[in-house]
């Protein structure tokens, strides 16, 4: 009566298998993504080769742990994301980006960019004192503390300045 409890199929660690990928979907943590594969190894193997459920159960730790040390070690580092990894903020300067709030000289104004930088897609701005309008495309010049300051791309920069003179 016992041996009709521990007989294990193939399809049983496959259904496992799938049963963590599914969990996998609704708790990203990349934690039971690891443990279905390599359930689905041993069904694999299971139906191949003629293993004890001792041995199954041996490989699927094994490749459990192996899965996870990878990816901490070897494939997480890989992806982590670069608009927040400690670049300083000098990577802001040029980004260009549209004002969806027009600053004022009494209150920052917001510019959002198409793609988050350094974290977020809008941030707060101030300019030099030109005025710039909601929906104009700007250009950030310079950081000062958490705001960027903007101009107009619009406006003649510096050096069209000086070929006109």
């Amino acid at each position: 009566m016992m041996e009709m409890f521990l007989m294990i199929e193939p399809w049983h660690w496959l259904v496992l298998g799938f049963l963590l990928l599914i969990v996998e979907m609704f708790v990203p943590t990349f934690a039971s993504l690891w443990f279905g594969a390599a359930a689905i190894i041993v069904a694999a193997l299971a139906w191949l080769l003629p293993i004890s459920l001792f041995v199954q159960v041996v490989i699927w730790l094994v490749l459990s742990a192996v899965f996870l040390v990878a990816w901490f070690k070897f494939i997480k580092p890989l992806s982590v994301d670069r608009t927040k990894a400690g670049l300083g903020g000098g990577v802001i300067v040029g980004e260009t980006g549209m004002i969806v709030l027009s600053p004022q000289p009494e209150r920052a104004g917001i510019v959002r960019f198409s793609v988050p930088i350094v974290g977020a897609a809008e941030w707060m701005c101030r300019t030099t004192g030109e005025e710039i309008a909601v929906g104009e495309r700007v250009v950030v010049t310079d950081i000062v503390g958490n705001e960027l300051i903007v101009r107009s791309m619009q406006s003649p920069t510096l050096s069209q300045k000086n070929r006109q003179v």
